[in-house]
């Protein structure tokens, strides 16, 4: 099995920044993938970015390109997700995902608890 553990969401105004991240514990495998997805209320979860393990490979989804970025630490098996120019849109519980075998996050694995972010207009 596999545990993600997710800090650092909070309460934010708009325009300002988070950085989450994100540690995976526990199994490990030759090759996977992890990244962020959201959910707000009332919608349904959606991705957000994803990156290889080997941090060559990352996709993000357009309505966050140029203001998220996510990054990783493979020896510590980490991900990190640096929040800029947040917009009210943001607020969601953000998750953090694994998927194994894959260089992208599309259809995870293993998923951590979720880490509530909201941005205050």
């Amino acid at each position: 099995q596999v545990q993600l553990v997710e800090s650092g969401g909070g309460l934010v105004q708009a325009g300002g920044s988070l950085r989450l991240s994100c540690a995976a514990s526990g199994r490990t495998f030759s090759r996977y993938a992890m990244g962020w997805f959201r959910q707000a209320p009332g919608k349904e979860r959606e991705f957000v970015a994803s990156i290889s393990m080997s941090g060559v490979y990352t996709s993000s989804a357009d309505s966050v390109k140029g203001r998220f970025t996510i990054s990783n630490n493979n020896i510590q098996r980490t991900v990190y997700l640096q929040m800029d120019s947040l917009k009210p849109e943001d607020t969601a519980v953000y998750y953090c995902a694994l998927e194994t075998f894959k260089n992208v996050v599309r259809n995870p694995d293993y998923w951590g608890q979720g880490t509530q972010v909201s941005v205050s207009s």
